[in-house]
């Protein structure tokens, strides 16, 4: 008999899949690969490691203590909302499964900041060990995020004619990133298209509540 699962467990069990699909990857490009080298799996989709201690696609923009806490609060805020709104049939299951992949995401590169440096050493120059003897190449929370997945989708050089950037070279896509980062941004993204009524009908929701403290509050004075 299969067990039957609650939509908050649905999400939980996807969010445990995608996290352990981004671990594992993670762990076998350190393992496998010296910082920088690249694998072609097609002319569009190469494997290339790199590291980064900031935001999705490698952004640095925050301190990265502060980033790696400000990433555990919103996750814990995110997962308090999710089984907050999951239980409720007037809110769609896409929604609450858009919700789980921000989270999964985040949880992704939440464990690389917090343990990574702990657990491996260096990639320069060498393959990372696992647990190495000598310890790691970093302290708690300053661990570097693992990117791999790079898609130079179009790689060539813009036209002689155009004035200032004629003849430089023109790529797309640039960025290097993880399954965590695109989890993110699938997350938001199918979030943006097909359920912004669910975050305005959580607006709503909190108006609606503050409108009634009001009122009770108007009665009882």
């Amino acid at each position: 008999m299969m067990l039957k699962l609650s939509r908050g467990g649905k999400v939980s069990l996807l969010i445990f899949l995608i996290l352990i699909a981004d671990q594992v990857l993670k762990i076998w490009v350190k393992t496998h690969m010296q910082m920088h080298d690249s694998i072609r799996i097609t002319d569009w989709f190469y494997l290339f490691f790199t590291e980064n201690n900031g935001m999705a696609f490698g952004i640095e923009l925050f301190d990265k203590l502060f980033l790696t806490f400000f990433r555990i609060a919103a996750v814990v805020a995110l997962f308090w909302y999710l089984f907050r709104i999951s239980p409720k049939k007037t809110t769609r299951f896409g929604y609450c499964v858009c919700i789980g992949l921000i989270i999964a995401g985040a949880l992704g590169n939440i464990i690389d900041s917090l343990f990574y440096g702990l657990i491996f050493n260096n990639s320069d120059g060498q393959l990372a060990t696992l647990f190495p003897d000598s310890g790691g190449y970093g302290s708690l929370f300053y661990g570097k995020v693992v990117d791999m997945l790079y898609f130079p989708l179009i790689d060539t050089h813009f036209p002689d004619w155009l004035p200032f950037i004629g003849g430089k070279a023109f790529e797309f896509f640039r960025p290097i990133f993880n399954l965590a980062d695109s989890s993110i941004s699938v997350g938001i993204i199918l979030i943006l298209l097909f359920y912004r009524r669910d975050l305005s009908e959580v607006s709503l929701s909190k108006e609606k509540v503050l409108q009634a403290e009001e009122v009770k509050s108007s009665t009882e004075q």
